[in-house]
């Protein structure tokens, strides 16, 4: 096993550094592992069940590659678990077999809270789950842009603000969120994420049926989409708002409703009346009613 490689920078190590562990090896491993060996921490090494994954990760984060949990879990104050989350409570079964006592131990789920690890309280440990509102696409370079990335936490109420100073002071800002949120926060980033790709994929769809090809389709989109969302990241979803719901243009909505097909009219209606919801705060003079009527 190769360990301690030198083919990135060393960075050098915070007086306060936390000694940081990671079981699993990718994108999310990756990119943490590198993100945080940027701050200035102690990342003390990786273990997968993949050892090449692993010996990628620590070459690529100047750490070591761990032939066995225990060693990795002696070794850090702190230890991620970035793994799918199906495997997530399979891995923590096998962790809480060693001394976790005064350990920091960590999910990166958006959907799971830190109950899945169970008794660890009982076993004198400290469980969070720690969550970049950030879509992690690529392991060798999303860690470049998770400082602009806000964090969600929730676990331990003994360390939480030990969690959340850790973060803070790389930058980031931190909402501390309860575990009986984890899921409906998590269907909200996959809102602004996953399901934004899917109504793109469905206006595309559209413009192709309009005579179209699908890259001219593509192309022709990319400057309203890329406008509408500098606008919204800029002003706000509520000055950002255009269009024919904001300017309370019924006959313009019955058209529009007249040719969809029943799924893609159902997918129109339900956004629609969100639309509204933000035209009614835009324009507090303005009578919404019918327009909604219609949208029902």
């Amino acid at each position: 096993i190769l360990e301690n490689r030198t083919h990135y920078p060393v960075t050098k190590v915070r007086r306060d550094a936390m000694k940081i562990g990671f079981i699993g090896a990718g994108k999310v491993g990756f990119s943490l592992g590198k993100y945080f060996a940027d701050n200035n921490q102690e990342i003390t090494g990786y273990y997968s069940e993949f050892e090449k994954d692993a010996i990628e990760a620590a070459e690529f984060t100047n750490s070591k590659v761990y032939r066995n949990q225990k060693d990795l879990v002696k070794d850090s104050e702190m230890l991620f678990v970035t793994v799918p989350d199906g495997v997530i409570e399979k891995v923590w079964n096998q962790v809480k077999t060693y001394d976790v006592s005064g350990k920091i131990i960590c999910h990166a789920s958006g959907a799971l809270s830190s109950e899945v690890f169970s008794d660890i309280s009982e076993l004198k440990g400290f469980g969070f789950s720690i969550h970049p509102l950030f879509a992690v696409s690529d392991k060798y370079n999303s860690y470049k842009e998770l400082s602009g990335s806000y964090f969600t936490i929730e676990g331990s109420e003994q360390k939480i603000n030990v969690v959340k100073s850790f973060l803070e002071k790389m930058g980031n800002n931190v909402c501390i969120i309860s575990k009986n949120d984890k899921v409906k926060y998590h269907a909200s980033a996959a809102i602004a994420s996953n399901l934004v790709v899917g109504l793109i994929s469905l206006s595309e769809r559209l413009l192709t049926e309009c005579g179209f090809d699908e890259k001219s389709a593509h192309e022709a989109l990319a400057p309203i989409i890329k406008g509408n969302v500098n606008h919204i990241i800029n002003d706000g979803v509520t000055k950002a708002l255009t269009g024919p719901i904001e300017r309370n243009d019924i006959t313009t909505v019955k058209k529009h409703l007249e040719i969809l097909d029943d799924n893609d009219k159902e997918i129109y209606k339900k956004l629609s009346l969100e639309v509204v919801n933000v035209a009614e705060k835009k324009n507090k003079d303005r009578d919404y009613s019918k327009i909604k009527e219609t949208l029902k």
